[in-house]
């Protein structure tokens, strides 16, 4: 029985009609069998039509998998950043046509902080299977290793760029994380990183816990978790265009006595 058999006999499929499988990117320029498991790939290798975050990033991780067809011959289509009905409808024709499709991100999990989202969203409204694969999440990977509230938290995506903007959220982030217990996460284009973690020491008060995790699943890999008042005098270049993931986390304060 080959993958295409096995991943029929598995789950019944809507009678002529293919299945849309979420894809996992790598994170950097590691093997694919360091990260993803052996089904995610054989998986991958199998199908021939994609749909893409972005083409390029998509036929580069591709590559890497050894596919038994040219790279060149597979259908690839760019979701785009806000798909119209229309759009969405012309990228899932070919799972309406009996064909298994792949959704990948630039990196990481698709449907997950990237317009990949949008396309699962219309394939659950036109009835078609949704199956997520294994591998690895930054965001999940980031949260585990920081120590953080795991019973609570929420992603933010970027902060703003202007200071003003960003002083603001991280305050507003924190005084939510205070109130609740929740653990705050968000992201910055590596170029900017050195910029965010200076305000974030500038606007965060010293008992918050702030973690900074680069280079998830790379060589590189660093993930340091700490009170701002610990992070004093750390050298910020050290994270200059890496891709990272941030956490914060408020101290709660006590109740005030009761008099």
């Amino acid at each position: 029985m080959n993958h295409a058999d096995a991943r029929s006999a598995a789950v019944p499929r809507p009678c002529g009609r293919g299945t849309l499988y979420l894809v996992p990117n790598l994170l950097g320029a590691v093997p694919p069998q360091d990260v993803l498991p052996a089904r995610t790939i054989a998986v991958a290798r199998d199908l021939s039509h994609w749909i893409v975050e972005t083409a390029k990033p998509a036929r580069a991780f591709l590559a890497t998998l050894g596919l038994p067809r040219p790279v060149a011959a597979c259908w690839m289509r760019e979701i785009g950043e806000q798909p119209s009905a229309a759009q969405l409808a012309a990228l899932l024709a070919p799972a309406h046509d009996g064909h298994d499709v792949g959704v990948l991100s630039d990196a990481g999990c698709p449907g997950v902080a990237d317009p990949g989202a949008r396309v699962v969203a219309a394939a659950h409204a036109a009835g078609l299977r949704v199956v997520p694969l294994v591998g690895p999440s930054s965001l999940l990977l980031a949260l585990m290793a920081s120590g953080m509230n795991g019973q609570r938290f929420a992603f933010h995506g970027y902060l703003p760029a202007d200071e003003p903007g960003r002083v603001a959220a991280l305050r507003r982030l924190e005084a939510e994380s205070r109130a609740t217990g929740c653990a705050q996460l968000f992201i910055e284009t590596p170029y900017r990183n050195v910029a965010l973690l200076a305000c974030c020491l500038r606007t965060l008060a010293a008992a918050t816990r702030l973690c900074v995790a680069v280079d998830l699943t790379l060589p590189g890999e660093s993930v340091t978790s700490r009170p701002v008042r610990a992070w004093r005098g750390v050298d910020a270049a050290v994270y200059a265009k890496r891709p990272a993931i941030f956490l914060l986390e408020a101290a709660v304060r006590p109740a005030p006595a009761r008099s």
